[in-house]
């Protein structure tokens, strides 16, 4: 399942303009629960270190989170598939449930602005 094909079945809120603060105003509009740690691990990457070199990361890091938010089902999916993992007694059963995970979130990070 893609975003794309989420999107298809149900209206998801927009991807942001890729600013931090863009992304923090779609945060806090469409998926609140996120926003104490958004801004949390802002201030402690950002804010309070006076440094702009770990933006990137954060900004690929909180991308994702959103785009995997803003979709309840995928986002229950994937909890669902790592909470699989994390019981799973079977090491190659739980390697493969942890790849379609990984696998769903980069698909999910990789919406565009709009999209």
């Amino acid at each position: 399942m893609t975003t794309a094909a989420v999107g298809l079945q149900g209206s998801l809120p927009p991807m942001p303009e890729r600013t931090p603060k863009a992304l923090r105003a779609a945060i806090e509009q469409h998926t609140p629960k996120l926003l104490p740690d958004f801004d949390r691990n802002g201030r402690e990457k950002i804010a309070e270190t006076y440094d702009l070199a770990p933006l990137p990361a954060f900004m690929t890091r909180w991308w994702a989170e959103f785009a995997l938010a803003r979709d309840p089902q995928l986002e229950a999916r994937v909890y669902r598939l790592e909470d699989e993992a994390a019981d799973a007694t079977d090491n190659a059963h739980a390697k493969s449930l942890v790849k379609e995970a990984g696998r769903l979130r980069r698909e999910a990070s990789k919406a565009q602005p709009g999209q």
